[in-house]
């Protein structure tokens, strides 16, 4: 049965009010829900985070004390630290309970953190994107980067999440978040051994024989941390399983029981869930109707096609844009009914472009594009757009257009844009979905999947998509729509917080 938004909401609500208030709670994540920047005249202003943990968690503040504690990760966040003098602060959003904490790290030990740690290595570890027989090289710039900025930020963030909850009574729940803090815990747990830490991890989990090429140093500390946090959350079962493996694979003292999914580490119990995180549909309804949007979407239609295939995407290797256009390059050679008629819009959103491989990867995508233009335009018609920026609502105003969805990622935690676009898509459109994208699990069955590197069987279902007749089309739509409105980021949140919420009553220590 459809659990509506409002019945969602309630539940929500609820369970603040009556099971979690008046306790805080505590989420700790690397980028944070506000960032501050430094205009030409050096004023401080501030502006929204991005990023999807930021979409999804923010909403919480609607329903009870929040602190977020993140990493300065700019100028303008150190200068906003400064003035707090370290201590958390009302953020300047619309949301009386929402409060925000820099974690403020030496640049040159932040730099080791982000850039040699959490984003080539464990981001690339974790989406399979190493080619094992070249990368990684760890060598001692690695180690030092491991000691010197990933451990040390990981503390400074324990201590700042202490800190805040020393401040709360009854003593806060604590939300960690992602590939950035897997060390943190450990860390809290020393100082306040009966603090409920949840553990949510965004992306995808890898086997243990991916994880045997990190140093078993690192992976030993890792999942021995995660090991002291009370829940572990993941995105799918797949993810799930993987975990539980490592754990039985790594830990010589880990007994883990795959039935229940626990791991337990001497008389300590974490458990092992999947919580597929959604996204906001009520939030995206009231987008649609803005002004602003409707604007983007009659922008948009003067590059529309007869049929209109569309992607959105940050613009790196993993999301497999490449083999997507490859793909298209097919289809048009192979059907030429196509040329003239079909139009493939790209809405892709720059990202770690000081990383070189990121620069090679745009450099070889916008060749390949300027081929495919070439190969087949003519003065009337030319078979590709993209968008090169950072523009959300232009890019759902997009989405809102296409006859076909291509999501064709090599691996993905979950993929909001899976969710996002047929929710608020008005076509009918298909969506094509890899098999290794996490919400393939729930929306597979409605989609066309693909194998992320089968140049031929994604060709085929493009095809297919544009081909399909239209009562077909509506029954799969329709069907998309109802599930992700079912398990929308509010049933997501109510999950979440509820099995957290559980274990205070099984500590005494914690519900005082």
């Amino acid at each position: 049965m459809a659990i509506s938004q409002n019945c969602s909401d309630a539940r929500l609500e609820e369970l603040c009010q009556q099971r979690l208030s008046p306790r805080w709670l505590i989420l700790a994540s690397n980028r944070g829900p506000i960032e501050y920047y430094l205009t030409e005249d050096r004023q401080l202003r501030s502006r929204r985070g991005s990023g999807g943990i930021v979409t999804a968690l923010s909403s919480l503040g609607k329903y009870v004390e929040l602190d977020w504690i993140a990493s300065a990760m700019g100028e303008g966040d150190r200068q906003a630290a400064q003035r707090a003098q370290g201590k958390r602060f009302k953020a300047p959003i619309d949301n009386e309970n929402l409060y925000l904490r820099f974690v403020v790290s030496p640049r040159n030990t932040y730099h080791k953190f982000y850039s040699i740690i959490c984003n080539p290595l464990l981001w690339f570890l974790q989406h399979y994107m190493w080619n094992s027989p070249r990368t990684p090289n760890i060598d001692h710039v690695v180690h030092d980067a491991w000691q010197n900025g990933y451990v040390p930020v990981n503390q400074a963030f324990a201590q700042a999440v202490i800190d805040e909850a020393m401040e709360s009574q009854p003593p806060p729940i604590v939300i960690l978040n992602d590939y950035h803090l897997y060390l943190t815990s450990a860390y809290i747990r020393k100082q306040m051994p009966n603090l409920v830490i949840q553990h949510f991890i965004h992306i995808p989990w890898p086997s243990p024989s991916y994880w045997q090429l990190l140093p078993s140093s690192m992976r030993q500390a890792i999942l021995t941390s995660l090991c002291t946090t009370d829940i572990v959350g993941l995105q799918t079962m797949r993810d799930v399983h993987n975990f539980l493996y490592c754990c039985e694979s790594f830990i010589d003292e880990a007994e883990v029981d795959y039935g229940l999914q626990t791991v337990q580490i001497d008389k300590h119990i974490v458990q092992v869930k999947a919580y597929p995180i959604s996204v906001d549909v009520a939030g995206l309804k009231r987008m649609v109707s803005s002004a602003r949007l409707q604007e983007y979407e009659q922008k948009l239609r003067q590059f529309c096609g007869e049929q209109t295939i569309v992607r959105v995407d940050r613009a790196e290797p993993s999301k497999n844009i490449i083999r997507g256009f490859r793909a298209f390059d097919k289809l048009l050679e192979r059907y030429p009914q196509f040329r003239g008629k079909v139009k493939f819009i790209a809405f892709l959103v720059p990202t770690r472009t000081h990383l070189k491989l990121y620069q090679r990867y745009m450099q070889e995508l916008t060749q390949l594009i300027g081929a495919i233009n070439s190969k087949y335009g003519t003065e009337e018609w030319y078979p590709i757009d993209f968008f090169y920026e950072n523009n959300y609502i232009q890019a759902i105003a997009g989405m809102r257009l296409y006859d076909v969805l291509l999501v064709n990622a090599v691996i993905d935690g979950m993929n909001l844009v899976a969710k996002e676009g047929p929710t608020v898509n008005d076509c009918d459109g298909v969506l094509i979905l890899s098999e290794t994208v996490g919400a393939c699990e729930q929306l597979g069955q409605n989609a066309l999947t693909v194998s992320p590197t089968d140049l031929e069987e994604t060709t085929q279902a493009l095809y297919t998509a544009l081909t399909m007749p239209p009562g077909e089309r509506n029954k799969r739509a329709t069907a998309l729509k109802k599930s992700i409105e079912e398990e929308d980021i509010t049933n997501w949140l109510f999950h979440l917080l509820k099995d957290a919420v559980s274990l205070i009553q099984e500590r005494p220590e914690t519900s005082t």
